[in-house]
């Protein structure tokens, strides 16, 4: 409930969300203010005082909601030059890097014709090419994907150990349980932000927004402000992963990373990263291109690492934690306009993932310490910040930086997934190989979901599809999970360690209770849509079995905000645009992620 009379508070920069973006930006910034050329710049909010900068982040703590990665940490190690990964949990440098080609073990996949090809003619050269439990691994890992001389890290720790530091300089504030609703727009500016809960508001004269993809500041710009011409955020993914304890006698050493595909779906791209103390992060990216009309995607996690090559290293492991987030996977075509009278973009939501070279994370701290370097210029010459200000200083550095250069290269990288699976792998390779000046094919017609008949054409009838539709509605199951067990997907055995059930894993993964006090943060906008939807996309994609088939039959889900993880993935699968997705704190939070 929003108080009526709730006093403006006031502060020279805000920022919502505290990703790898905005960590980069306060990062740069404190240092900054603390040199010798700084030393006149004063708060204009609070006159005598050094610049009032507030941070505001939906989970309950700055490490939480994040996930495992591996970076090249070009821009990372610029900032932090003598960044040791032993000071922070979980920290690895990579030692050894592979690329891996997942055969169909069980043959249940449905993978096109060349492709089963290519799995019979590996198995029949097996003894030449090295096969190793029905995984190949690739003799070359291309430049674009290599992550040689790179980090692995827990996110969420590197997270923590970047707050600290920025916080000790006692130049920045980082309030962690505060979403933040939406910017305050006045006369085409914007003047700060409103909370969410009791609708504060925090008045500032520089808003940067790094909430993500799926932040409501950011989403909420764009519907103000709109897109660039021919821009559009048209190609998501969500990332799904567990963190495990390694079982006893495995041989897999730290800084191990593997990069796989062909399994569990032709269209899915997995990984693995071993950190220091005998833990993994594994996981899968299921893209929105994929044509399946059902993507429960806990269920094809848990096959990818019961596929031999993985299994033989993970069986005997535990389950220490487990989490899912969208990815915008548009690229520089995803790009918002940057800068605005007031406010400034960074991070994954303004367009920073490297969808060529799967990489986001040091991409997004670079474009908050090129912010960063705009803002202390900006400050030291008494300057406002309006939107030719941070154009010439913040746009025009990110436009000399490399990462303009790499997202340029990256931009029609994708192209070809609209057109089938072979020319997108052809022209992801094309497009990586020359730098981006080749791409094929063009850009095609945006890749629908197929209907269920159409999709498990030739595999199942109409009538084994409507048993099945029962069936799930009768058992409370997603229905991509008894269309698998149709196929001959072989049943997943929970060991009650590391093979576990959905909700099992949602408790494991350091699930957070939503305060009673905020409203639902996913809401059906209009009834008459979703009773007129085909696909149920919402349903099967949810990654915590949020929402659900409501009783009633009224043809609108149900939603239980405690298992909601605050993934999003359920925006941007609605065909009808129909999910208003608000701020609100709880979900999924564990540090490990």
């Amino acid at each position: 409930m929003e108080m009526e009379n709730a006093q403006p508070l006031d502060a020279d920069i805000v920022c919502t969300g505290f990703g790898p973006a905005v960590a980069g930006f306060l990062w740069t910034l404190t240092q900054g203010l603390q040199k010798p050329e700084m030393a006149g710049v004063e708060s204009r909010a609070l006159p005598g005082l050094p610049p009032q900068v507030v941070c505001y982040e939906r989970a309950d703590d700055i490490s939480f909601g994040v996930s495992g990665v591996v970076t090249r940490a070009r821009a990372i190690r610029a900032s932090v030059p003598d960044l040791d990964p032993a000071q922070i949990p979980l920290a690895s440098r990579v030692r050894g890097e592979k690329l891996v080609y997942l055969l169909d073990p069980w043959g249940v996949t449905r993978r096109p014709a060349w492709m089963r090809l290519a799995d019979q003619l590996c198995r029949a050269l097996s003894g030449v090419l090295k096969l190793e439990h029905e995984g190949l691994e690739l003799p070359w890992i291309p430049p674009f994907l290599h992550k040689a001389d790179g980090f692995i890290f827990s996110l969420g720790q590197f997270m923590q150990w970047t707050g600290q530091q920025v916080m000790m300089t006692g130049l920045a504030q980082i309030w962690p349980g505060t979403p933040v609703a939406g910017p305050l727009i006045e006369d085409s500016r914007v003047a700060g932000v409103r909370l969410a809960g009791d609708g504060s508001e925090v008045r500032a004269a520089l808003t940067v927004v790094g909430d993500g993809p799926v932040g409501p500041v950011g989403r909420q710009i764009d519907e103000a402000f709109g897109m660039p011409d021919g821009h559009r955020r048209d190609e998501w993914a969500v990332g799904m992963k567990m963190v495990i304890d390694l079982p006893e006698g495995c041989t897999l050493e730290e800084g191990t990373v593997w990069h796989t595909l062909g399994f569990p779906e032709p269209e899915i791209f997995g990984f693995l990263y071993v950190h220091p103390g005998r833990v993994a992060s594994v996981g899968i990216f299921v893209p929105s291109w994929m044509d399946s009309p059902v993507r429960t995607s806990y269920r094809y996690l848990q096959h990818f690492i019961q596929h031999p090559y993985l299994w033989r290293h993970l069986r005997g492991g535990r389950l220490r934690s487990w989490g899912a987030k969208s990815l915008l996977e548009s690229g520089r075509r995803g790009e918002p306009f940057l800068a605005g009278d007031g406010y400034a973009r960074v991070g994954e939501g303004s367009g920073s993932t490297n969808v060529l070279t799967g990489s986001g994370v040091d991409e997004a701290w670079l474009t908050g310490a090129l912010l960063g370097e705009a803002v202390l210029e900006l400050l030291r010459e008494g300057k406002p910040f309006t939107r030719e200000n941070l154009e010439a200083t913040y746009v025009a550095r990110r436009r000399a930086s490399w990462l303009e250069r790499e997202l340029r290269m990256a931009e029609r990288a994708r192209n070809g997934f609209q057109w089938g699976l072979l020319p997108g792998f052809v022209g992801m390779a094309l497009a990586g190989l020359t730098g981006g000046r080749l791409a094929w094919p063009r850009r095609g017609r945006e890749r629908g979901v197929k209907p269920l008949l159409d999709y498990y054409a030739g595999r199942l009838s109409r009538s084994q599809i409507e048993r099945a539709q029962a069936q799930a509605a009768a058992e409370g199951r997603p229905l991509h999970d008894v269309l698998m067990d149709l196929c001959g997907w072989p049943p997943v055995e929970y060991d009650g360690r590391l093979l576990v059930s959905h909700q099992d894993a949602l408790l494991m993964g350091g699930k957070v209770q939503a305060p009673g006090e905020f409203p639902d943060h996913v809401i059906f906008r209009s009834p008459q849509a979703c009773r007129a939807c085909q696909t149920r996309l919402c349903i099967e994609i949810c990654s915590g079995e949020a929402i659900h088939a409501a009783a009633g039959g009224d043809g609108v889900p149900g939603f239980d905000r405690e298992k909601c993880v605050h993934c999003g993935a359920c925006l941007w699968n609605c065909p009808a645009a129909n999910i208003e997705f608000c701020a609100a704190p709880g979900g999924l939070h564990s540090a490990e992620n």
